[in-house]
């Protein structure tokens, strides 16, 4: 499983191009060759998936009763917008303007890892969002994780 570290503070250029951190950048040697991926997110964000997460997403995505409206509807505002990213010679993506506009994005950005994936934010709108984060961040974990074992390897 692909487990991507960090939080980076970046910067869109004036075409929408990303240079790519490069300590972000080692931990995706396969996306050269591969690519990534880039949607919405559920909040006003973008995400990132290399390839092979992406294609499990999808996979998951394939799965479900396309005779059911809501299943289309969910699948159809998921991969709205979706776009193959790819590294040019100097390790920047271009960023599609529909989904830049879409998450409301000034050239002041956030690029913050989650798992497998990289969720892009606005600098501004990142930082708002930890205002809402509870004052007990122990409660929360113990509502979200509570139900696990508790040992350290998960089990």
């Amino acid at each position: 499983m692909t487990q991507l570290l960090g939080e980076f503070d970046c910067k869109l250029d004036a075409k929408g191009r990303l240079m790519v951190p490069a300590a972000l950048k080692k931990q995706l040697p396969e996306s050269e060759k591969e690519g990534l991926i880039i949607n919405r997110g559920f909040e006003k964000n973008l995400v990132i998936y290399p390839r092979k997460v992406w294609d499990a997403v999808v996979a998951d995505l394939s799965k479900l009763n396309i005779y059911d409206q809501e299943n289309r509807a969910f699948v159809r505002a998921f991969t709205r917008g979706a776009t193959e990213l790819s590294l040019d010679a100097a390790g920047r993506v271009l960023l599609p303007k529909s989904l830049v506009d879409y998450a409301g994005i000034g050239s002041d950005l956030v690029l913050a890892c989650q798992l497998d994936r990289i969720e892009v934010w606005d600098k501004k709108s990142y930082e708002d969002i930890f205002d809402d984060v509870p004052a007990n961040f122990a409660s929360l974990a113990q509502k979200v994780m509570g139900d696990k074992k508790g040992g350290a390897d998960g089990e």
